[in-house]
């Protein structure tokens, strides 16, 4: 299903390239797994689309959208919120974590010149 589902993204937007947080657990083995999974299932898809794939650490993310590597949650998302020009924080959270990757990567890709979008 979730091949299917990236698969199915991938033809009906044609992304030049994917961005993805790099995984990050500090306590909990079982999340870290299933997560573990479904993303190599993402990157698979994406390889097999041909889409180039760009990985963020939380730190490059957070340091992209804040200007602080170390900012919290709520931060990140009154940040995204602002970049964006929205009324409210997008919901739920997962939403404003992947619009912060999304402006991490057009941040860092603007930077080295391979913005792909």
């Amino acid at each position: 299903m979730v091949y299917d589902g990236m698969t199915e993204l991938i033809d009906t937007y044609k992304p030049d390239v994917v961005a993805m947080e790099e995984l990050f657990f500090n306590t909990n083995v079982t999340t870290a797994i299933a997560v573990g999974h479904a993303r190599g299932v993402l990157v698979l898809a994406a390889e097999n689309a041909d889409v180039p794939l760009c990985e963020y650490t939380p730190l490059q993310i957070k340091q992209a959208v804040t200007g602080y590597g170390r900012a919290d949650k709520n931060q990140v998302q009154q940040m995204v919120k602002m970049f964006l020009g929205l009324s409210e924080v997008p919901k739920p959270d997962d939403t404003a974590d992947a619009l912060a990757v999304a402006i991490c990567h057009a941040h860092s890709a603007s930077l080295s010149g391979k913005l792909g979008i």
